[in-house]
């Protein structure tokens, strides 16, 4: 299967995440931030980035942005439990700016594992 970064700042739902992707049969590496996921990324490259949007240190369109320069190829998506920042639609900006897909929190499973499936066809 694949190797997935997962970059969310909150613990409980970076875990839950992981489970999901363990048990689909996939490699999980985790950052807290998008600063430790480009640390992450960079030391050891992977297949498929799953980001948070919201995030302290580095948020995660900067994350987006840095991947897109120093990695053209890889697939992202996006996660957001917040629809809009600023007036700004947050998942749709981050497709904008290269995320393949995004997912809206709460998700359950079947839309994450579909999420993912997708974006390692693409």
């Amino acid at each position: 299967m694949a190797r997935i970064l997962v970059i969310e700042n909150d613990s409980a739902l970076r875990a839950v995440v992981r489970q999901f992707l363990d048990e689909a049969g996939h490699d999980i590496l985790e950052a807290e931030d998008g600063a430790a996921g480009m640390a992450l990324f960079r030391a050891d490259p992977v297949d498929l980035i799953i980001t948070d949007l919201l995030m302290p240190n580095k948020e995660g369109i900067e994350t987006i942005l840095d991947l897109r320069r120093q990695a053209p190829d890889v697939r992202i998506i996006a996660m957001s439990g917040a629809e809009q920042a600023g007036g700004v639609d947050l998942l749709g900006y981050a497709r904008k700016l290269g995320a393949s897909h995004s997912l809206k929190k709460p998700f359950r499973r079947r839309a994450l594992l579909d999420a993912v499936a997708a974006a390692l066809q693409n």
